[in-house]
């Protein structure tokens, strides 16, 4: 019986946290938008040189999943505003 209740106690608890935090989308967006800009930025030098063809298909692989996560918390915290 007394298992029962700690069991209720513990499922109504953590459903009660998980609803007062918020998604983990915006914890690491900042590091997240630092490395899109470095990516990017990377990007432009590199295109100068005549390695940037080789690796420009490298560094979409990281700047693309970059910029979907950098879209996604700009939609987070304009939703967040409103």
């Amino acid at each position: 019986m007394l298992g029962g209740v700690n069991k209720l106690t513990s499922i109504v608890s953590s459903s009660a946290l998980s609803m007062i935090t918020s998604p983990g989308l915006p914890e690491f967006g900042v590091v997240a938008v630092i490395g899109l800009m470095s990516f990017l930025s990377l990007k432009e030098v590199l295109s100068v040189s005549k390695f940037g063809k080789a690796l420009e298909s490298s560094l979409n692989m990281g700047i693309v999943p970059l910029l979907i996560s950098f879209i996604a918390i700009l939609v987070y915290k304009i939703a967040e505003i409103l």
